[in-house]
């Protein structure tokens, strides 16, 4: 159940950077990371897949000194359920935090 848990988390962070920012998945790793997140690709990778895959994401490819990174940047989709997401933590901290 925690994985879960932790699980949502890490989504909500991926689309909160990728709302600031495109954002690719070795920064994120190291940003999650920092979070106390420790994700391998084999984990993060597929999760970038499904929320593109469900139109929350949506990635392009960059050349960079000769390699191809792959980009993610959120979609007007999921900056509406981010929106909506941000007023659920407010109320579940205020709750919680009494």
């Amino acid at each position: 159940m925690l994985r879960d848990f932790f699980l949502g988390f890490i989504k909500i962070h991926i689309l909160y950077h990728a709302s600031k920012e495109p954002v690719y998945g070795l920064w994120l790793i190291e940003e999650l990371g920092r979070h106390g997140y420790k994700l391998s690709p084999g984990t993060l990778y597929p999760i970038l897949h499904r929320l593109e895959q469900e139109k929350l994401l949506k990635s392009h490819t960059e050349n960079i000194a000769g390699k191809i990174r792959k980009y993610y940047r959120i979609t007007p989709k999921a900056e509406r359920m981010l929106s909506k997401i941000r007023e659920k933590i407010r109320e579940l901290v205020d709750e919680v935090m009494e």
